[in-house]
């Protein structure tokens, strides 16, 4: 018992031993209250830097939430402009199939015929040189013999007669000079046309004379007035008939234009032979008769309506227009046309009417210039005047006799005039290029064949009828395209800014070809003998080529359309895209007119500031447009 009680006096001293060992010392329980104490401190700051960082994100989200209400109004005024967009093309849409319904009309015919009658000089005085040749030369031999007592040379009558043919040429080149700068620019179209029809009566007068004074200088005096004359024609007539005549019928009265060409061909080929006028006594009556056309022009284009595009577009005579608008149309629903106007008007506000050089300079307008260009010298460098001039001669040469050859050359004039009736309808149905194409073709192919005739007429005899089948062909394929198809085209190619300076400049190269041909055909027919025809043959071509690669079709096409299609993109591939281009230009010059005028003025400005970043503005565009489509 005594040893138990001395254990348990003992064992509290022993517990307190066991525990103060197992109690760490007391500077090591100090040090880790600093680490705790600093791991608070850290812990705190990072807790504080995270409440900054989601205080930036919670700024960030608002701003990107303000982003996406901008973004979600854009894309809604997007689809407000994509509606009106779609509305207007559907209103340009159905107006183009109103004006694609408008027939002929009494004023609308009588208009048009009125200013073919200056085709129809054109074409009279084209051909009626052609049978008296030998008539005329007779004569210059006479006064010559009467003037210095002695024969001429025949090469010299020659010469004076191929100046009697290509001086109407001259005529056409020389007026050039004022046409653009005077009568184009400061006389309405219809009077324009009434002030050449007094040209054409002093051209006619001087030439019916010039048997009667002895002179042939009279003869060479009147054809180049008659040339002055003419040349104004071919310039403002197919600019008056493309400018009254419906959407719908300007391709098929286009060609009335060629039809009136024809049809005086016709007549003075008819006139031309010997049992009518076609004698030393008759020849200088056949000449005077070409007084006729401009008389009837001054009797019956006075009362003809002006063109309403001339009056709304270049003379701001909205009143005017619609009143020869009524007129032309025969109703009072006029507002599809003055529409289309108005459509043109704004496209091109831009271009103010420009001068020929303007017009060459011009980046924009270069490449419709150059077909113009070129569509004309497919024209007349196709042969065709060689055939015109000088029928009768190749006729000859290929073995016919005198008065079988001039009534081939009638033949001639027939099958113009009634290929160009085949060829109206087909206008519209088939379109220009096309056209252009099959004639130009055809053409080729029977040049190639008047060659083979001529090489080989003297080996089988029936050869000479084959020349001449080969000739009247020819003579078809050319009235099918070649013969209307340039002057029509090279007006649908312009607005009515450049399109004066843009006529001009056609009608001086299809002039200044036609006196080539004109002067130049007997020389190259002397020096290439058969084979006269085979450098008309390598023209054909090449313009065939050119046809097929770069001139585009402008068939039941506005003007903006035709503008469009230059503007989007050169060459065939964009003809498809044009109408959708037009009706697009015509959407932005409507929402431009919405526009407030100083927001107009703003964007004018900005539209003519460089945009350096514009690459990356693109990027950001085509980035958008999926987002809001989606």
């Amino acid at each position: 018992p005594t040893e138990a009680g001395e254990r348990d006096e003992h064992e509290p001293e022993r517990q307190a031993g066991r525990a103060a060992a197992r109690r760490p010392p007391a500077r090591d329980n100090g040090g880790a209250v600093r680490d705790t104490l600093a791991q608070l401190q850290e812990l705190t700051k990072s807790v504080e830097s995270c409440q900054s960082e989601v205080s930036e994100v919670k700024r960030d989200m608002v701003a990107i939430k303000h982003e996406l209400d901008t973004v979600q109004q854009v894309k809604e005024e997007i689809e407000e402009l994509r509606e009106y967009v779609d509305r207007l093309g559907e209103q340009s849409h159905r107006r183009k199939l109103r004006l694609l319904e408008q027939g002929l009309t009494f004023f609308l015919s009588y208009a048009i015929l009125a200013a073919v009658l200056g085709m129809l000089q054109f074409g009279y005085n084209t051909g009626v040189i052609n049978a008296p040749e030998v008539n005329i030369e007779n004569f210059m031999k006479d006064v010559y013999k009467s003037r210095y007592g002695e024969d001429i040379q025949d090469d010299s009558v020659k010469l004076l007669y191929s100046l009697a043919v290509s001086i109407f040429a001259i005529g056409g080149i020389i007026r050039k000079s004022i046409s653009s700068s005077f009568i184009e620019k400061y006389f309405i179209r219809k009077g324009g046309l009434l002030l050449n029809s007094l040209l054409g009566i002093v051209g006619a007068v001087l030439m019916g004379c010039t048997k009667l004074v002895q002179l042939y200088e009279f003869l060479f005096l009147g054809r180049f007035i008659i040339g002055v004359n003419c040349g104004l024609n071919t310039s403002l007539v197919p600019m008056y008939i493309s400018e009254i005549a419906p959407l719908n019928l300007r391709g098929g009265l286009g060609t009335v234009n060629q039809l009136a060409v024809t049809v005086g061909l016709l007549l003075s080929q008819v006139l031309g032979i010997e049992q009518i006028l076609g004698t030393d006594e008759g020849w200088p009556v056949l000449l005077g008769l070409a007084v006729c056309p401009p008389i009837l022009q001054l009797m019956l284009l006075p009362w003809c309506p002006e063109s309403p595009r001339y009056l709304l577009i270049t003379k701001q005579w909205e009143e005017e227009a619609r009143h020869a608008l009524r007129r032309l149309r025969a109703s009072n629903q006029v507002e599809e046309d003055i529409e289309e106007m108005r459509a043109e008007e704004r496209a091109q506000q831009a271009e103010a009417t420009i001068s020929m050089m303007e017009l060459i300079c011009s980046p924009t307008l270069r490449s419709p210039l150059i077909i113009g260009v070129v569509m004309q010298l497919s024209q007349q460098l196709s042969g065709i005047n060689a055939v015109f001039y000088y029928s009768t001669l190749l006729f000859i040469s290929s073995g016919l006799s005198d008065e079988s050859a001039k009534f081939a050359t009638i033949g001639i004039g027939a099958i113009m005039v009634g290929m160009t009736l085949v060829s109206i309808p087909l206008m519209d149905r088939m379109g220009r290029r096309t056209l252009h194409l099959y004639g130009l073709g055809g053409m080729f192919i029977f040049s190639i064949f008047i060659t083979i005739s001529f090489l080989i007429k003297e080996m089988i005899d029936w050869m000479s009828y084959l020349s001449v089948v080969s000739v009247l062909s020819f003579v078809v394929f050319f009235a099918v395209g070649p013969g209307s198809i340039p002057w029509m085209i090279t007006a649908e190619l312009f607005s009515q800014g450049p399109r004066p300076a843009a006529m001009s400049i056609a009608v001086l190269i299809n002039w200044m070809a036609n006196f080539l041909v004109g002067i130049g055909f007997p020389t190259m027919k002397n020096s290439l003998e058969n084979y006269t025809f085979l450098p008309f043959s390598v023209f054909l071509a090449v313009f065939w080529i050119f046809t097929y690669k770069k001139v585009p079709e402008t068939k039941n096409k506005t003007f903006e359309e035709i503008l469009a299609l230059f503007r989007h993109g050169n060459g065939r591939g964009s003809l498809r895209d044009s109408r959708l281009y037009g009706s697009m230009l015509n959407c932005v010059n409507a929402l431009e007119q919405r526009m407030p005028p100083a927001e107009r003025a703003a964007l004018m400005v900005a539209e003519e500031k460089p945009h350096p970043d514009s690459s990356a503005s693109e990027r950001s565009s085509r980035e958008l447009v999926p987002a809001s489509s989606s």
